[in-house]
């Protein structure tokens, strides 16, 4: 069966009951934490970053040594050195024995597989098509090829499971699918799905609240603060937040934009407005426009950035007006919820800074509160960012309860 997480609060240092294993599981976190933000560190200055006891974190190192999470990196001892050699750890990241999660992110037109670090590095990746598959063939297909790219991993890299998100209405706490309407998704038991198709523990969001832990996890400090991040794919959509948190809502409903208003948009939508974020930014809107303009032939978005950068005016044109709709809907997002930064996943930008500045331009000539484009960032995977989040669904809370969440590192749990 998939572990699932029913508790709403994602952060690392969400509180636990202080007494007997609840003290002891976060100490474990404390110290997994500090060693993620400061590794290689020496034992003692762990003690002092964490604010635990030096016998405290030699406990805690030693299990989680045993575990497979951390490891020592001895190092020798200067010329002249006197007294016992300061001994650092570190994530265990290594080419043998470090152990990884697997990262799946499935889109409309294809599916995204990778494998991670525990410092969110990427190790591998995949794209997996699957452009037209009925809903009920859909997570058998990509069930089936996630195995054999897992069964191809590095030799010796044990694997923690799966991280697995989507776009829509997605409900963590049971591994469901609420609503995908793109997919037509209902009700759908993904993470239960997966697992068995795997035989892997598999924990599942949603992947605009996933991008955004990933940035609280091993982004930008600001990140730990505030931030709102909006996805802008075939499915537009977004998350909030605060103090290390996402902020999930009653049913985990909360970050549907798609019908957010955009300021100057005239854009039919389907559901009988016009103007609507999703309907005017949207990749399957975006690409079926250079289409019907004649500047690529087929709906993909990529190839309209392939032709913008190859100097063909008109893609470059329509990637500027959608990153000005964006802009101006980040521009609503800072008026209404002002966090420390607005994460914008969004394909040009990722890989064109010119589209980010007309993104934070629009931002910034809008908002009634922000006059600081330096707030409107790019995930900082870059074009990376989907493996790296979707291993994030997995790794957080690993680093939230390492004592419980995964266990023992497994070296020889399916696919292997």
């Amino acid at each position: 069966m998939p572990r699932t997480d029913t508790d709403a609060d994602e952060s690392p240092h969400h509180p636990t009951r202080m007494t007997g294993d609840g003290r002891r599981d976060a100490n474990a976190a404390s110290v997994l934490r500090t060693v993620l933000d400061h590794g290689p560190v020496a034992r003692g200055d762990v003690a002092r970053l964490s604010g635990l006891s030096p016998a405290a974190v030699s406990r805690q190192c030693t299990d989680l040594i045993r575990r497979g999470l951390l490891r020592d990196l001895p190092e020798p001892a200067a010329p002249g050195a006197v007294g016992r050699p300061r001994i650092p750890v570190d994530l265990h990241t290594g080419e043998v024995g470090g152990p990884l999660a697997a990262g799946l992110h499935i889109g409309v037109p294809a599916s995204t597989f990778g494998l991670v670090d525990l410092r969110g590095r990427i190790v591998a990746r995949r794209t997996f098509w699957h452009e037209g598959t009925r809903a009920d063939a859909l997570v058998r297909q990509v069930g089936a090829a996630l195995r054999e790219f897992l069964a191809e991993r590095p030799a010796g890299r044990p694997l923690l499971g799966v991280g697995a998100m989507l776009g829509g209405w997605v409900e963590p706490g049971e591994g469901v699918v609420v609503r995908h309407d793109a997919l037509a998704l209902r009700h759908r038991p993904l993470a239960a799905q997966l697992s068995r198709a795997l035989d892997l523990p598999v924990r599942l969001d949603n992947h605009a609240r996933a991008v955004a832990q990933s940035e609280i996890l091993f982004g930008r400090p600001a990140a730990r603060r505030s931030l709102v991040h909006l996805f802008v794919g075939n499915v537009v959509d977004a998350a909030l937040g605060i103090a290390g948190v996402v902020h999930r809502g009653p049913r985990a409903g909360a970050g549907d934009v798609a019908h957010l208003p955009v300021p100057d948009s005239t854009a039919p939508c389907a559901c009988g407005r016009t103007g609507c974020l999703e309907a005017t930014a949207s990749d399957s809107v975006l690409a079926a426009t250079a289409v019907r303009r004649g500047i690529i032939p087929e709906p993909q978005t990529m190839l309209l950035i392939d032709a913008a950068a190859a100097g063909d005016p008109r893609a470059d044109r329509l990637l500027r007006d959608r990153a000005r709709a964006v802009g101006r809907a980040a521009a609503l997002l800072l008026d209404v919820l002002n966090p420390d930064l607005v994460v914008i996943t969004e394909q040009s930008s990722l890989l064109h800074a010119d589209y980010l500045t007309e993104i934070r331009g629009a931002a910034v000539d809008h908002s009634h509160v922000c006059d600081d484009p330096e707030r409107l960032v790019s995930p900082h995977a870059g074009p990376g960012v989907l493996p790296v989040a979707a291993g994030t669904v997995l790794l957080n809370p690993l680093f939230r309860n390492p004592l419980r969440a995964g266990g023992r590192v497994q070296g020889h749990v399916g696919c292997g």
